[in-house]
């Protein structure tokens, strides 16, 4: 136990203001709950030394379980960072909840399948995983070796594992870490199983750990992937097309896993023409190569230094994965022999979808009972590309693709043919319940090899929809605000966009106003939508899994006003630009 002194440091810390009473209350539980003794006495050292700075940024909140786990930056210790502890209670939750369910009859047999990618200390962190899953009594089918997510995921389902775990932080800064888990459908975590995972996670005491040797020499441990790697790869070209293959392309996996799922998927699928491009090859969590060593595909300014490599080589397709290798990213010639131009995650949606329905109808196999999924804060195209289908769509569904995966199962996996969310997120095919960065490569690889052929790019194919559905151009305008300061400011603008209600925005009449906090028939949000005169619309909500909180801004003009490209064009950048203006005089 500590010695009072230290206690009465704490208190006069918050007394001075220089520690919070959040952190002081998550640190003095460090000090005296069990199952914290090795942290003991660093935190003592710094207690004593006054490095309060540090202490208030490592416990100013308990890291919360977000859209798809936990994330956040790494330090030794804290329970508002990832380290040892936190991702350790996490899985020793989980593995007390799934042991707990086991014994009431409700999911299969004890197995948790552990995958991780090239981040810093992934590989630790997912032993680290793997000797708490082991020491509950679970068999683990560990990835010796980086791998993608969605491979961790369907192992889940191929498997019949209880669940798994996956140690990434997606396309966070290299200072970050996370732990996914996937529940045994092959998708994120749900309701009500999150809930009572984050229960148990604020009672875990000491970890229950067999060691990593011990247990794959037992048995207990069991390396998969040499079994599992042809499984996912032959699943994946399941949802392919037959059709031309005649296409140079250029791809990146962004220092990520990519190597081990989309460059294989393509190469099977018979796209010989691959260039791996060099200076992004290597396995590295610094991400040296990168522009703000942010491995994101959202982010333009990632493919510049592939576009120039693009020219240089004469390739026709730019793909580009993030470091887990769940989300791509795009970027095509405007025109043959013009400029290139990346593509948003919603551009990217909406020509998917597009090829998946046309060649479900041409194939004679497109029935009223198929439907597509996408998100709230994801384009209103689909919608209208649907219906020009005669197809359902549920686009109606919170950010993150749990609830994308869910709603599959709840329309029924027969009839489902593709989702999507703008932050470059894709699924077609009912293998898993989320994202596959492979199985969108393919696709997009499939689609650009078919308008080569008719003289197309996909730009281009991109401004046809336009023409048949109206022209849409949608912004996200993400405001980064870490730390508990940034936490108190986000809630201070969701509270005074509730209090204050703007009556315009953009210039656009607010005709009605969607608060998701306040839902009765689902789970509540912290969400709201806005929407605008004239088929406009805007969202806003705090990142459930980055210190952010996000604008979303969604214009369009119907057929008849897109047939002049450049001024349709310029009129939808224009009432982004002044949409944006709006939201961010507002928050400011």
């Amino acid at each position: 136990m500590p010695d009072d002194h230290l206690l009465e440091r704490i208190f006069a810390a918050i007394v001075h203001g220089k520690l919070t009473a959040a952190a002081a209350g998550n640190l003095r539980r460090w000090l005296t709950a069990p199952g914290y003794e090795e942290y003991r006495p660093v935190l003592a050292e710094l207690i004593h030394a006054g490095t309060w700075d540090e202490l208030e940024a490592a416990f100013w909140t308990i890291i919360p379980f977000g859209t798809a786990g936990r994330r956040g930056r790494m330090h030794p210790f804290g329970s508002a960072t990832i380290n040892d502890r936190t991702i350790g209670e996490s899985a020793q939750a989980l593995a007390g909840y799934l042991v707990e369910l086991h014994g009431k009859g409700q999911v299969g047999a004890l197995r948790c399948a552990v995958a991780y990618d090239t981040r810093h200390r992934s590989r630790e962190f997912a032993e680290l995983c793997a000797e708490i899953m082991a020491a509950a009594g679970f068999e683990v089918l560990f990835f010796d070796g980086c791998r993608a997510t969605p491979e961790l995921a369907y192992t889940v389902r191929n498997k019949e594992c209880a669940c798994g775990i996956m140690i990434s932080a997606s396309h966070n800064p290299p200072s970050d870490n996370a732990i996914k888990v996937f529940w045994s459908t092959g998708g994120q975590i749900n309701a009500p199983h999150d809930a009572e995972l984050v229960e148990r996670i604020g009672h875990v005491g000491k970890l229950g750990r067999t060691p990593f040797a011990e247990a794959l020499a037992t048995g207990r441990v069991r390396y998969c992937q040499a079994e599992m790697d042809g499984r996912y790869r032959e699943v994946v070209l399941r949802q392919g097309h037959h059709g031309p293959r005649e296409l140079k392309i250029l791809y990146s996996p962004l220092h990520g896993v990519g190597a081990t799922s989309v460059l294989p998927v393509l190469t099977a699928a018979g796209f010989r023409d691959i260039e791996l491009f060099a200076p992004h090859a290597a396995l590295d969590g610094d991400f040296p190569n990168v522009p703000g060593h942010v491995a994101n595909p959202e982010n333009p300014q990632v493919f510049d230094v592939l576009i120039e490599r693009a020219e240089q080589t004469g390739a026709h397709l730019v793909l580009a994965s993030d470091p887990d290798a769940d989300r791509i990213g795009a970027a095509a010639r405007l025109t043959r022999g013009g400029p290139w131009r990346t593509l948003s995650g919603n551009q990217i949606g909406v020509l998917l979808a597009d090829y998946l329905l046309q060649r479900r109808q041409e194939a004679g196999r497109l029935t009223s009972d198929d439907f597509v999924v996408t998100t709230i804060v994801s384009t209103d195209m689909l919608r209208r590309i649907a219906d020009g289908y005669g197809v359902r769509t549920a686009d109606d569904l919170y950010t993150g693709f749990k609830w994308i995966g869910e709603k599959i199962d709840e329309l029924g996996p027969a009839h489902y043919v593709f989702g999507f969310e703008e932050a470059h997120g894709y699924l077609a095919g009912d293998y898993i319940r989320d994202k596959d960065g492979a199985v969108a490569a393919l696709l997009m690889a499939e689609l650009a090899a078919l308008c080569a052929t008719e003289g197309r790019t996909l730009h281009e194919q991109l401004e046809r929809l336009y023409l048949r559905i109206g022209r849409h151009l949608e912004k996200t305008v993400p405001l980064t605000m870490p730390g508990a300061g940034g936490m108190l400011h986000m809630q201070e603008i969701m509270r005074r966009f509730r209090a204050e209600t703007p009556r315009s925005l953009g210039g656009f009449r607010v005709e009605e106003v969607c608060d998701y906090a306040t839902c009765t028939d689902r789970v509540p949000s912290d969400l709201l939508v806005f929407q605008l005169e004239g088929g406009n619309r805007a969202a806003v909500r705090p990142s459930g899994t980055e210190p952010k909180i996000k604008f979303y801004l969604f214009t369009m003009e119907p057929p008849s006003g897109s047939k002049d490209t450049a001024t349709a064009q310029r009129t939808l950048e224009e009432r982004l630009r002044r949409l944006e203006a709006d939201f961010l005089k507002f928050a400011n």
